[in-house]
């Protein structure tokens, strides 16, 4: 028999996360699509930083045939948040009010998924693509990742928007996501954390 989970953070209750989910405000909008081998994840940062944040939105799927109209949303200028040759850096698109915001869109997915998505989803491909400023360190301590600044979809977001927007006010939406990590870490035990992980 399953545990009860919570319908919102999709969490057992026990370990629901709402009560660290904050509603955050942003001048600049965030479309997330989520792979559907995401959706089921244990962790789902997706979905976190979509509850976390006021102008966001997720869906789930391969084919988005909205996607056009998500894309000429009204006032908004769709760039899509993924690493590859012209990829401008996202703070060098930090502007002023004056400025259309931008609706900044992040696949969800691994590497390779997120590479299919972009294929099933020629639109998306089209999109002017940008970077996140490299340096930064992920603090997913429970993910095997090909580099140490690889990032979690939440943590995409939270630095991006922190540099569209600036101030470090994204910052509060990993606080689920590191109460999450914490809760891995403690269910595996401090020991196997660090022989398998590198912690301490």
């Amino acid at each position: 028999m399953s545990r009860p989970r919570c319908e919102r953070c999709l969490r057992p209750l026990t370990h629901c996360l709402c009560a660290l989910i904050p509603r955050l405000e942003s001048r600049h909008r965030v479309l997330l699509l989520q792979h559907p081998s995401e959706s089921s994840h244990a962790l789902n940062t997706a979905r976190l930083a979509a509850l976390g944040l006021v102008n966001a939105q997720l869906s789930v799927g391969e084919v988005f045939t909205q996607l056009p109209q998500w894309l000429a949303a009204p006032g908004y200028r769709p760039v899509l948040l993924f690493p590859g040759d012209g990829a401008l850096p996202l703070h060098t698109l930090a502007a002023d009010d004056s400025d259309t915001p931008l609706l900044l869109v992040v696949p969800d997915a691994t590497w390779r998924k997120a590479r299919k998505l972009l294929y099933l989803n020629p639109l998306l491909d089209a999109l002017p693509k940008v970077t996140l400023r490299g340096g930064g360190v992920s603090r997913y301590r429970v993910r095997k990742a090909p580099a140490s600044d690889a990032l979690s979809t939440i943590e995409a977001v939270a630095q991006g928007l922190n540099a569209l927007e600036g101030n470090d006010r994204f910052d509060a939406l990993l606080k689920p996501f590191e109460a999450l990590i914490d809760g891995q870490i403690a269910a595996m035990g401090v020991e196997t954390f660090a022989r398998n992980h590198g912690g301490g």
